[in-house]
């Protein structure tokens, strides 16, 4: 029998030869050659059947050729196949620039998580989208639109059960895997009927001079306390902080006075705050032409218009502040510290532009002029044209107890069904309230009736999807934040994110997200999938950075209070988004007024609402889809790093003035150098593991989804400082806080205090330092030695 006589191997770069010499019986010689990739052997099977082709007779050396080649290939295939594995489990070194780090995490998100297997198909991402864009309907949004919107339907109106079960039977008909409501029992405010509300000028004697009439009784401003005052008349600009700073800078004083103050630039509560802060006694609200545009052709409210909404500093029901309103609730009675202590009434333009006639005092600077300037002249007051007059303005509500239903409905997620992603919606509107929470509603509707089909149609979403209508938004989110109370112990724990959908549709110029950083990489991903409506062929994303190179600075804003998205991030550490359309350069002008119809808001939008409603439909539809269906999720959990370094630099640039106070933030800095850290050793271990793993992933999951709840601080009281986010939230644990007070070193030396700095200094640094510390791991992986 033949045998091999020698086996050599030559290297020849970039292979090796391999050839086989046999000694045959004839005497002579059979020489092979056979090219693999470098570094590689021969296994001794494939030895035996070189030597069997070999030494096979002549009329077969044909056909051993051809088995050889075909044989070779094979191997080289399966080499390829070999080392793509070893490279992509292979851990290499994460840069150290925390974008950089992110961009490897979502190149593995694209590489190996858009494919889901259904029993009859596989489906892509691409496949996905389709499917969710074929399936969103704009016609039933509009027409959703105008069931919603044609009446006024407080919380607790017949009005609005009838809305309730219009949602619950829409929800029902989807065959979706759970619908179920939710009640809490609260106080609302509502006007006296029996006590009008009123202004009148006074003179020194107490006669009624003139009475400002006509008030609208119906529009108010909820948990405004009663009351009846008497006193000057101040010119508040927009009633931001800077706005009275620059009052005292120009010797006006606020003290025991009446501030006059404009609609816009922040809440109403912050508004009243503010000015009750600097010692006002009241406060009157009006929508100022300049801001707002009045028209009595239609195309803006006219100038009799009066808006309405709440004063309360705070979300859910201030008078169970920190826990729940369900009916059991066994609490003594108490208020929310978030209640303001002085009256505020909303009135007109035409009231507001009476009462600046009236007014005295030295001319406003020259951007406080406002829409009037043309045949009044806007002063400062305090006083009146005649010395001896005063305004006495009077307040009356009551409290009405009221039970408000939530209503959901959820796609159970077929691997991680304890995982969560929630869409909402405001239902009730003191108005008809198209744009408030008629139009966020119906894309709510739509969206669950679209992803129900999808899961029809083969859609296996990893992780659940709730979609949730709340009652109460228009006096601060209160169905929200209620539940939020309710089920605060878990919610940290099974959400990963939550939508907004309320004001969807305020223009058709701008779109804005009110976000939390880790959902700012996600929105941004997303418009460059969806097409605008403006631009036809060109993505969101592309027309919005043509014409704002500087993309997240125009379009990402900060979470405001206004939103129901709000307490998810501040009180409940969940990231949380909001995103609207809006005009360029105003605000929508029928927004929290009667006038907030369809037809209006349809028109306003040159009858085009149906296109933006669906546009906004598709954008949170997709970013649901990435979060229900992606193993890693993609949470920017980077983020926050950059949005601590600006706080910082805020407090470098005094470091001598703290050093000669015997103070330092050297701490802070370090905290916040071992959370930077601890993301990129994150980053690192998820490149570098194995992505077919479900336990480790649901563990780095787990560390991903808790980022935001880290940022809650642990040494505040949940029910005196419901807001805890030390970067989101308010109050003197937050790091906004911290920098305002050690700016006083510089503006106001006098109301700078040395202890409550420290202490503000140290919940900031612990908290920030527990959140490097829950990202690391493991106690043993923590380094807490400064």
């Amino acid at each position: 029998m033949d045998q091999i006589r020698h086996m050599l191997s030559i290297s020849k770069e970039p292979h090796s030869y391999y050839r086989a010499q046999i000694d045959t019986e004839a005497g002579g010689k059979n020489n092979l050659e056979m090219e693999l990739p470098e570094g590689e052997a021969l296994e001794p099977s494939t030895i035996s059947d070189l030597t069997d082709l070999i030494t096979r007779k002549p009329r077969n050396r044909t056909k051993a050729l051809m088995l050889v080649v075909l044989g070779s290939l094979l191997l080289l295939v399966i080499v390829f196949l070999l080392g793509y594995v070893a490279s992509h489990s292979s851990c290499s070194t994460c840069p150290e620039d925390s974008t950089e780090c992110m961009a490897v995490v979502n190149e593995m998100e694209d590489s190996w998580q858009d494919t889901y297997y259904s029993s009859q198909t596989v489906l892509h991402l691409n496949d996905l989208r389709t499917m969710l864009n074929k399936n969103i309907n704009k016609s039933h949004i509009t027409n959703t639109i105008r069931v919603m919107s044609q009446e006024s339907h407080p919380s607790g109106s017949a009005e609005l059960h009838k809305l309730d079960d219009y949602v619950l039977n829409k929800f029902h008909s989807y065959k979706l895997n759970h619908v179920w409501t939710d009640s809490h029992y609260v106080t609302l405010p509502i006007p006296d009927s029996s006590s009008p509300n009123n202004l009148w000028i006074m003179d020194s004697r107490g006669v009624i001079q003139k009475k400002i009439l006509p008030l609208d009784q119906d529009s108010y401003l909820a948990y405004s306390p009663s009351g009846n005052i008497t006193g000057g008349l101040v010119y508040g600009h927009y009633g931001r902080q800077e706005d009275f700073n620059q009052l005292k800078a120009l010797g006006v004083n606020v003290q025991d006075n009446i501030v006059l103050i404009r609609i816009g630039k922040i809440s109403f509560a912050e508004k009243v705050t503010t000015a009750q802060e600097h010692g006002a006694i009241g406060v009157l609200l009006y929508p100022d032409p300049i801001d707002i545009p009045q028209s009595p052709r239609g195309n803006s409210p006219p100038r009799t218009t009066t808006f309405y909404g709440h004063v309360h500093l705070g979300t859910g029901d201030p008078f169970t502040p920190g826990f729940p309103s369900f009916n059991h609730t066994q609490f003594p009675p108490v208020e929310s510290s978030a209640l303001p202590r002085i009256p505020a009434l909303t009135i007109n333009a035409n009231t507001a532009s009476n009462l600046i006639g009236y007014m005295g005092g030295n001319h406003v600077p020259s951007n406080w002029r406002g829409g009037f300037q043309y045949f009044v002249k806007y002063v400062l007051g305090p006083e009146f044209s005649h010395p001896s007059l005063k305004l006495q303005m009077g307040v009356y509500r009551r409290m009405v107890p009221t039970m408000i239903s939530n209503i959901f409905a959820s796609i159970e997620g077929f691997i991680e069904p304890d995982r969560y992603i929630i869409i909402g919606a405001q239902r009730d509107a003191w108005g008809p309230g198209a744009a408030k929470s008629g139009v966020g509603t119906a894309i709510l509707l739509e969206l669950a009736h679209s992803l129900s089909e999808m899961v029809l149609n083969g859609f296996r979403p990893r992780r659940s999807i709730l979609f949730a209508s709340w009652d109460a938004g228009e006096y601060g989110s209160i169905g929200a934040t209620e539940w939020l109370e309710g089920y605060m112990s878990l919610m940290h724990l099974k959400t990963v994110a939550y939508f907004s959908l309320d004001r969807a549709v305020l223009g058709d110029d701008l779109l804005v997200a009110q976000s939390s950083p880790l959902l700012h990489q996600l929105i941004e991903k997303v418009l460059k999938q969806v097409e605008s409506p403006n631009q036809g062929a060109q993505s969101l994303y592309s027309q919005i950075s043509s014409r704002y190179p500087n993309f997240k600075e125009k379009i990402i804003q900060h979470l405001t209070m206004d939103s129901s998205a709000y307490p998810f991030t501040a009180f409940a550490g969940i990231p949380a988004m909001e995103i609207n359309y809006r005009e360029f350069d105003q605000n929508y002008p029928f927004l929290n007024t009667k006038f907030d119809t369809f037809d209006r808001l349809n028109w306003k939008l040159n009858n085009r609402l149906a296109d933006f409603s669906g546009v906004l439909a598709e954008i949170i539809g997709q970013m649901v889809i990435k979060l229900s269906h992606s193993k890693l999720l993609p949470l920017n959990y980077h983020a926050y790093s950059e949005v601590i370094l600006k706080y910082i630099m805020q407090l470098h640039m005094l470091s001598q003035e703290l050093k000669s106070r015997g103070l330092t933030a050297q701490w802070l800095f370090s905290a916040r150098g071992d959370l930077v850290r601890a993301a990129e050793r994150l980053t690192n271990l998820i490149r570098s593991s194995d992505h077919g793993e479900e336990r480790l992933i649901r563990i780095y999951n787990n560390k991903i989804m808790r980022v935001e709840f880290y940022f809650l601080s642990q040494y505040v009281s949940v029910t005196d400082t419901p807001f805890r986010h030390i970067l989101q939230g308010r109050g003197n644990h937050t790091l906004e806080e911290l920098c305002r007070h050690f700016n006083m070193l510089q503006l106001d030396p006098s109301r700078f205090d040395e202890n409550i700095f420290r202490r503000q200094l140290a919940l900031v640094t612990w908290t920030l330092q527990g959140a490097a510390n829950a990202l690391s791991g493991d106690v043993w992986s923590v380094d807490n030695n400064f």
